[in-house]
């Protein structure tokens, strides 16, 4: 349950392209969350983790924020909802300084849950 399989991280170009062009996006800061439905996917959910190198110019600490947005996905994923439609979402850091993993953990879970109350979901 409480697994990240290669399966459920988003890597195709196409369908990367298709979530920042149509996606939708719910925010709790320092995290916004893109989705949108992608009917060719394999599995539910497949998720992309982004920190702009614009803003953490070191490779440090933009794999030290996507480390603790991977591991408050992973614990907080089951709040996600059931459905027939699967979804590419995505996690993009917008903060401009390094957070704790509890503030990171609380946006995550603030944003999984918007999400899972939307309407649109079954």
């Amino acid at each position: 349950m409480y697994t990240f399989p290669k399966a459920e991280k988003l890597c195709k170009r196409e369908y990367i392209q298709q979530l920042f062009a149509q996606g939708e996006a719910l925010t709790a800061y320092p995290i916004r969350l893109l989705y949108t439905p992608i009917t060719a996917l394999k599995v539910p959910y497949q998720l992309l983790i982004s920190v702009p190198k614009r803003t953490f110019k070191h490779a440090v600490d933009r794999n030290l924020l996507k480390r603790r947005l991977r591991e408050a996905y992973r614990l907080q994923k089951h709040l996600l909802p059931l459905t027939e439609q699967p979804y590419a979402l995505a996690f993009i850091y917008i903060g401009k300084e390094k957070v704790s993993y509890t503030e990171i953990e609380n946006a995550v879970k603030v944003t999984l849950s918007q999400f899972a109350n939307l309407p649109i979901q079954l």
